[in-house]
Order: structure tokens, then C-alpha cells, then sequence
């Protein structure tokens, strides 16, 4: 049986009943870590045997303020927020949860932002609330007929939105990702291209990747400007996949139709972004994956992550591997 504590580094969750409950077979503490911009004070203090952190940064000044840790537990998908070198380099596991169940919320906030910014609906609202009727018979809608989407990145959440893009009469699928397993696109009806190809063919360009050194700024300047000019973007994924400067400027410019976008660089999303101020452009807080459901089975997935360590296992999910 483990002793100590188990720090949730940033939390944002109604209740932390769900992790003590997996975890009531070690005399362990939850003790969740405000926001404070220094966690390194509160974690020395702490000392945690293992780390449940969101969106926070979990940095080797964090890591080296927790002499006892065991675990650092990603409360979802992707882990560049975490030193996974320097927590290898220490034998710190590090984990995240890839199974939570979240590829129906988060293809359905992909097609929600697409319908959102392909049928001008945020812009309709204003109008309607300010007494404006009737004017957009004045403003281009683009036709769906005949329509191509193009996936940056075919995982799950990927075919997931292939499938309801599908059903909204999108005729072809494109995508560009090198682990895309040829069998699966053959079943799926997905058609593997390179990215230039993606970029200059999609109606829709979705990016569903990780953000690693090779996906940062997947979407730059060059392949927005290979886009055609009524072409949308959605970003339901990591900000940094997107040059976010280039993406509004092109806006900005008439030379793409719209954008819809979950995710930023920066989160919370700093008040000079140019894609606040981008034209037809839908704008979301990092919700695309959020439900009752999936918040519950993230929880209780995060905290069996952290019982397999205590118990002297190798996590489920270990990403950072020696």
C-alpha cells in the first residue's frame, strides 16, 4: 500500500470522488494545485507521488520539485505540455488517456463548428438580435455538392468525423497521415495523399494530430495559400498545428471562406490573437472533447493509471518509455 499524495496540477473539475475512489486502496490524498502561475512552491510542499495535470505545464522545474514522484498522469491525449525526456531521464512514468471515449464529442464539435461557419450562423444571430432581417441572400454560402474534406491526421476522432461528414453528403475523404495503416483507409473509403495535394483539393481541411516537433505548424503559410478561397478550416485538435498569424491573415484577406477553431497556441487564448478579430470565424474554449460522459471516464481512466503505478505496474498507456 502507497501513502502520500496524488496532486491534481490545475483543476477544473466539479469533484475529485471518482480518482479517490479507484485510489481508496492506498492511503494516498487527493490535493488538487491552484493555478497559481508558480506550482513549483505548492509541489515541494506536496511532494506527490504521482501528478494528475490537464493543460498546465509539467516542466522539469515541476518535476524536480517532486522528489517522491512516481507517475505524471496526462488527464487526456496529447502530452507536450509534459518534459517527457526529463521525466525519463528521472524514471518518472508518464501516462495519458487516449480512451476516454471522446470521438463522438469531438467529431460532433468539428461538425458543429464547420456548420457553424459554412451556414454564417454566429453572424445571423447578431443580425436577428439587432433587427437586421432577411440580408444574407447578400453573402456566399458554399455548396456542399460535390464537397471534399481533408483530415490532417486519421486516427479515431478522424474517422469518426469522416463518418458524419460523410452523412452530410461530403463525397470524398482525403488524409495525410503517415501512420494511417493501409487497410484501414481501403475500409473506410479514405484516400491517403500528401499534404500539398490535401491542402489544394479539400473543401474542408480538419486537423486531428498530435502537436510534436514535426506537427507544429502543420498549416502554414505556404499550404493555406495552396487552399482554394472558399475552403474551411477546422481545428479541433493542438493550437500549434496551425501558424494562427498566417491562418488570420489569409482570412483577413478573402482568400479562405471561414474558420472554426477549438484550440490555441495559448490558452486561455491571449486578447491579441488575430483569429478574434478574423472574419467568419467561429471561436470555442478547448470543449470539442467535453461531456458529462467523457469527463467521468477521463477521471476514472487518469486515476487507474495511477493505481497500476502505485501497485509497481507500468502504466497502461506509458508514452515517455526507457
Amino acid at each position: 500500500m502507497t501513502t502520500g499524495t496524488v496532486a491534481v496540477l490545475e483543476p477544473g473539475y466539479a469533484g475529485y470522488d471518482t480518482e479517490r475512489a479507484i485510489l481508496t486502496e492506498h492511503s494516498v490524498r487527493i490535493e488538487p494545485v491552484g493555478a497559481d502561475a508558480d506550482a513549483v512552491p505548492a509541489l515541494q510542499t506536496l511532494d506527490p507521488v504521482a501528478v494528475l495535470v490537464r493543460e498546465r505545464t509539467m516542466s522539469a522545474a515541476e518535476l524536480d520539485a517532486c522528489p517522491s514522484l512516481k507517475a505524471v498522469v496526462r488527464y487526456g491525449v496529447g502530452v507536450d505540455n509534459i518534459d517527457l525526456d526529463h521525466a525519463a531521464a528521472r524514471r518518472i512514468y508518464v501516462a495519458n488517456v487516449p480512451d476516454y471515449g471522446a470521438e463522438n464529442e469531438v467529431s460532433e464539435h468539428a461538425l458543429a463548428l464547420y456548420l457553424a461557419v459554412q451556414r454564417r450562423i454566429p453572424g445571423r444571430d447578431r443580425d436577428v438580435r439587432a433587427g437586421r432581417w432577411g440580408i444574407a441572400q447578400a453573402e456566399i454560402v458554399p455548396s456542399r455538392e460535390n464537397a471534399v474534406l481533408g483530415l490532417i491526421g486519421c486516427g479515431r476522432i478522424g474517422l469518426e468525423t469522416a463518418r458524419k461528414f460523410r452523412a452530410l453528403g461530403f463525397v470524398r475523404v482525403l488524409a495525410y497521415d503517415p501512420f494511417l495503416a493501409a487497410d484501414v483507409a481501403a475500409a473506410n473509403g479514405i484516400e491517403p495523399v500528401d499534404l500539398d495535394t490535401l491542402c489544394a483539393t479539400a473543401d474542408v481541411v480538419s486537423l486531428h494530430a498530435p502537436l510534436t516537433n514535426e506537427t507544429r505548424h502543420i498549416l502554414n503559410a505556404a499550404r493555406i495559400a495552396r487552399m482554394k478561397p472558399l475552403s474551411i478550416v477546422v481545428n479541433v485538435s493542438r493550437g500549434g498545428l496551425v501558424d494562427e498569424a498566417a491562418l488570420a491573415d489569409a482570412l483577413n484577406q478573402g482568400r479562405l471562406f471561414g474558420a472554426g477553431i477549438d484550440v490555441f497556441e495559448r490558452e486561455p487564448v491571449a486578447p491579441d490573437n488575430p483569429l478574434l478579430s478574423a472574419p467568419n470565424t467561429v471561436l470555442s474554449d478547448h470543449t470539442a472533447w467535453y461531456s458529462e460522459r467523457s469527463v467521468s471516464v477521463l477521471q476514472a481512466n487518469a486515476a487507474r493509471e495511477v493505481r497500476r503505478v502505485l501497485e509497481g505496474g507500468e502504466p497502461l498507456n506509458w508514452v515517455n518509455r526507457w
